[in-house]
């Protein structure tokens, strides 16, 4: 291995494979801190270990130490926007093939379980030597499909643990095991068979017994529960690889006075690159020729576009929203502030705990007693002179009753409903790890822009001159305005559109200001829009009553424009990214549900504490004036406040702080890095719909919890009478059934669940 230390910081990320629950990520997690000078987080989500460690220590000894624990570590491959071969930084290849197996085993073990358990189940489907077809059609499922939890076992066993994965493979090999004793050396090979429907308690050698459909149905359930969450765990890196993609593929680079179309990843320092209205720009840099407005909300909040010229920086990514400029590279690669912001998710991300699943803490104590117990069973009966068969069919038993078959359905038929609720209701619930998050939320942290606020320049007052038109003066404002790019000139232009009725006239002799506005000749008029200047330079200037609402509109931070013709001022258009109507009923829910609501934005301080005012949140809740990584320091500082945060945003500025919060709600109308940052996503945009998330995952962590204290009360309740050697086949099946249909059934009652 090339590398064999960390850089000056000592910090170094490894990629750990072979992990099947949080547990084995907390095990790793310990071995690595007993090491002197070591501290580690391990995230069983990403499958990283993020590791600290001192000079004396080299990578190699880190590695060694986690494949002594029984898992693989390896250093992660270099980010594919650093990679020569992939310059689109998408997925590597191999991504998709994690699932592939998982994928395989699950459906060999559907398909093969389904007519192992209609057989046990169904006395009708039971004919001459139905139990050898059983067998055939379980061993399959057993050695191949059960593989994963066998493999686990064996080396939670090397390691002196026990875990969910222990009790499932023991279980299964037990009720397996037991069946072939009984097919080839008891009497439930004799063709004619049966299952009978019994209740009957009564002590017997077992020897007549089978449990197929046990070992069948238990790994086809639990096989369901994995695939569908590490589908979810895939996505952990899918925010990453959503920031990389925002960057624009090709670059239109100036190369002795001519234009050059290269890959953005070959442009240099100092190289020169064209940049034409509605493209983004492919690097970080300054501009050197022309002026423009640049959309930066994306990467920093700010909702009007900034206006830029010779001398001014630009970031990469951002959108050319008006003329051509040319524009000097100064950031490539990995010292652009997207790929900073890409560094800030993956941190974030890796520094969130491990969340612990709920059946994992249990069977922590569960599988060792379970086992303590089958041991003590056989031994009793062994001292007690029943014989050795009525002894082991007792010990087989307890494992066999205390097999998780329901428990295999408590966490994905809940989640399965629960998600599916949530889907028709425009709530997408990403994986089983996000309810917990849900239950001790208490601060929940709300970008402004397309988050509370629609994200578009909306034209919102029109303030009038005595005795002039809004009609006329839209039409003739819109005119122009519908000729520039600017994005409050369409504001103005789709404003004009609606209201005016007509279609807009077309203007002549249009001239674009720099830095001022617009003029033309529109119906015979001579018409100014633009910034106040303009009009003045033309000896238009405001009469009091504009000059008034023209300063209110400012002092809440938003845009004033001034439309004058034939010498005169004839109004001012208020322009701002519009509050949306139901913001401030999503406030008020959210606060029903034991949240503080913080304000959080990268707008200006006055924008931002007139649309707090305007949905009822009060000044002291209001952080304005923020770049992405500060709102990611926001998180943080709220978290060691001992806070439970969520945070609800939609930008790529955004996709940090989701990672990095307690539960990050994104916005189905935001960009793709932050909805893949975010644990749930809202589809429709509307903020009331985080309020209805947050009731819903409640409710299904809720259910989960009733259906794992039920999948192990009856489990443990049966223990007593299958450590007497009084449980029968039928006893056993009808528990386990029982006890599968009640979780089931209670998972069934979030269909009823009302936004």
């Amino acid at each position: 291995m090339a590398m064999t230390t960390a850089s000056a910081d000592r910090q170094v990320e490894l990629e750990i494979g072979g992990m099947t629950c949080a547990s084995c990520a907390a095990r790793i997690e310990k071995k690595l801190n007993r090491m002197d000078g070591v501290t580690a987080t391990v995230n069983y989500a990403t499958e990283k270990a993020k590791v600290s460690f001192d000079g004396g220590i080299a990578v190699d000894d880190l590695i060694a130490t986690v494949e002594a624990t029984g898992y693989s570590a390896a250093l992660p491959a270099p980010p594919p926007e650093l990679s020569e071969e992939n310059g689109t930084g998408g997925a590597p290849a191999t991504a998709p093939d994690a699932l592939t197996p998982l994928r395989q085993r699950l459906l060999t073990a559907v398909v093969l379980a389904v007519p192992v358990i209609a057989m046990a189940m169904v006395p009708a489907l039971q004919f001459t030597n139905w139990q050898w077809l059983s067998l055939t059609l379980t061993a399959p499922v057993v050695v191949y499909a059960a593989w994963p939890f066998h493999k686990a076992a064996w080396t939670n066993l090397r390691h002196g643990a026990a875990t969910m994965d222990t009790l499932i493979s023991v279980g299964t090999l037990a009720a397996f095991g037991w069946s072939l004793w009984a097919l080839f050396f008891g009497t439930a090979g004799m063709p004619g068979m049966k299952h009978p429907f019994e209740f009957t308690i009564a002590r017997g050698d077992g020897s007549g017994n089978i449990y197929l459909e046990a070992a069948a149905g238990v790994t086809a359930f639990i096989l369901a529960g994995r695939y569908f969450e590490a589908r979810s765990k895939r996505k952990a890196g899918a925010a990453l690889r959503a920031l990389l993609e925002l960057g624009a593929k090709e670059v239109a680079v100036l190369r002795d006075g001519r234009e050059v179309r290269v890959p953005t990843r070959e442009l240099a320092v100092g190289d020169l690159f064209v940049v034409r209205p509605g493209e983004k720009i492919a690097t970080d840099g300054t501009v050197r020729e022309g002026s423009s407005a640049v959309d930066a909300s994306m990467l920093t909040g700010e909702s009007v576009p900034v206006e830029v010229a010779p001398g001014d920086g630009v970031t990469g990514a951002t959108v050319n929203a008006g003329g051509r400029i040319v524009v000097e590279a100064t950031r490539v690669g990995a010292d652009t502030q997207l790929a900073r912001m890409a560094r800030l998710v993956e941190d974030a991300q890796n520094g969130k705990a491990a969340v612990q699943r709920l059946a994992d803490r249990i069977s922590a104590v569960f599988v060792p007693v379970v086992i303590a117990l089958a041991v003590a069973t056989l031994g009793y009966w062994l001292g007690t002179g029943e014989g050795a068969s009525a002894a082991f069919t007792a010990a087989v038993a307890v494992l066999i009753i205390a097999c998780p078959c329901a428990l295999g359905l408590a966490t994905p038929t809940a989640l399965m409903v629960g998600t599916g609720r949530g889907a028709q209701l425009g709530i997408l619930i990403k994986g089983p790890e996000v309810l917990e998050s849900t239950r001790a939320v208490d601060t929940i942290v709300l970008d402004k822009t397309g988050t509370v606020t629609t994200g578009v320049m909306t034209l919102t007052e029109v303030h009038l001159a005595g005795g002039e038109d809004e009609k006329t003066v839209l039409r003739l404002a819109g005119a122009l305005e519908h000729a520039s790019e600017h994005p409050i000139a369409r504001a103005v232009a789709t404003a004009a559109a609606e209201r005016a009725g007509d279609p807009l006239p077309v203007p002549e002799d249009f001239v674009n200001v720099p830095g001022l506005g617009v003029q033309g000749i529109v119906e015979g008029h001579a018409v100014l829009v633009g910034r106040e200047k303009l009009l003045n330079e033309w000896t238009q200037f405001l009469p009091a009553d504009l000059a008034t609402a023209k300063a209110a509109a400012e002092a809440k931070g938003r845009t004033a424009v001034a439309v004058g013709w034939d010498g005169a001022a004839r109004a001012v258009l208020v322009i701002s990214d519009a509050v949306k109507p139901t913001s401030a009923e999503a406030v008020t829910r959210l606060r029903a549900l034991g949240l503080t609501p913080i304000l959080l934005t990268g707008d200006n301080e006055a924008v931002a504490r007139a649309v707090a005012e305007e949905v009822g949140i009060s000044g002291d809740d209001v952080i304005a004036e923020v770049m992405p990584e500060d709102k990611l320091a926001v998180i943080k500082r709220l978290q060691a406040e001992g806070r439970s945060v969520a945070m609800v945003g939609d930008g790529v500025n955004d996709a940090a702080a989701l990672a990095q919060a307690d539960l990050g709600l994104a916005m189905g109308t935001g960009t793709d890095a932050a909805i893949e940052a975010g644990d749930l996503t809202l589809v429709r945009g509307d903020l009331r719909v985080a309020a209805d998330a947050i009731r819903l995952s409640r409710r299904t962590l809720g259910t989960i919890k009733v259906n794992l204290f039920w999948a192990f009360g009856y489990n443990v309740a049966a223990l007593p009478l299958a450590a007497a050697g009084l449980l029968n086949p039928m006893i056993a099946g009808a528990a386990m059934a029982f006890s599968s249909v009640f979780v089931v059934g209670n998972s069934l009652r979030l269909r009823r669940f009302k936004a």
